[in-house]
């Protein structure tokens, strides 16, 4: 499987930096998970990133724009090859 890089400490640190809750969403009370879907290739780019569970058009919005900003990735292996892989990317919306 790919694998962010510098590991979950790494994407965390990562979309705690680059996420922005969009301030009509804030104002409303708008929360929820976005699910995005997108290809990581044989590179590592993050590629054909698609909203497949929308929760508010902003929010999908913010989701989409911080999966398509990630650096390169480390790509999925098959068969000691880099290989492009589906990948499917949870993004939570919480206010405090």
């Amino acid at each position: 499987m790919p694998e962010f890089p510098g590991g979950i400490d790494a994407y965390i640190k990562f979309m705690n930096a680059n996420l922005k809750y969009p301030v009509e969403c804030e104002k409303e009370h708008i929360e929820g998970r976005v699910i995005i879907r997108a290809v990581i290739d044989e590179k590592g780019n993050v590629t054909n990133a698609k909203v497949v569970k929308p929760v508010n058009e902003l929010l999908d919005a913010e989701a989409l724009r911080v999966v398509k900003a990630m650096p390169k990735w480390k790509p999925g292996m098959n068969d000691g090859k880099p290989t492009a892989v589906n990948y499917t990317i949870p993004i939570t919306f919480a206010l405090q």
